[in-house]
């Protein structure tokens, strides 16, 4: 359990820095953007890989008894999520997460203004569901717990910054999924949208039909509808 906490840990404190913009700004002073980017990506996958590692060291203690439908909770979820983080880290988002500099709102802005935030939770939250034991609570439902807890101070980041310009861009826009749409706002595709469907739809088909789930993660979905 220590070994999970701490590295639980490092991830929280990793993914803080973004949130602060005087160390960003300083690092990418020194660096450069793309040094940045590459850079943090690269030691966040790493520290992901150690708290996976660490939460599968756990002992494997059930909470609930999987019922087919649990599956079916992922299948959907997961998706989803992954379409979510890739097409808001894509596309130009000045409200929210994203690698993408400038005052322009993507088009995925118009489904939620925190893409990357509700892919993450959507994604956690699935696979909490259908594995059902208490190592999944701690992993996905931290997960979960960051992505959600980061969207008010993302608005909070986001309001200071752009000033006047937040009330504009967030008319535009809704914090929960959908519900821009639901006051009338017009649905919307734009490159970064498509290829975040494409790149989701791939990468959904390796992992589910290519084996890809199974190699990283000792584990085969599509077993549980077999």
């Amino acid at each position: 359990m220590i070994a999970f906490v701490s590295a639980f840990a490092v991830f929280l404190i990793l993914h803080s820095v973004p949130a602060v913009p005087a160390i960003r700004t300083g690092i990418i002073a020194r660096v450069g953007r793309p040094t940045y980017f590459v850079g943090y990506s690269l030691v966040s996958t790493i520290v992901l890989i150690w708290v996976f590692a660490a939460a599968l060291s756990l002992d494997y203690i059930p909470l609930w008894e999987l019922r087919p439908w649990h599956a079916g909770v992922t299948f959907v979820l997961a998706p989803l999520g992954i379409f979510l983080v890739l097409a808001g880290l894509l596309s130009g988002n000045p409200l929210s997460v994203s690698v993408r500099s400038g005052s322009n709102l993507g088009a995925v802005t118009g489904i939620t203004r925190h893409p990357v935030l509700w892919g993450f939770a959507l994604w956690a939250i699935g696979h909490l569901v259908a594995n059902g034991d208490l190592r999944s609570v701690l992993l996905f439902g931290g997960f979960a717990a960051f992505a959600l807890a980061s969207i008010p101070m993302a608005e909070k980041r986001a309001k200071r910054r752009l000033g006047k310009d937040w009330t504009l861009l967030s008319a535009q826009t809704s914090i929960w999924p959908l519900a821009a749409f639901l006051r009338g706002a017009r649905p919307a595709v734009d490159r970064p949208l498509l290829l975040a469907a494409v790149f989701a739809g791939l990468t959904v088909a390796w992992l589910l039909l290519g084996g890809g789930h199974s190699m990283l993660f000792g584990a085969d979905p599509l077993a549980v509808i077999g």
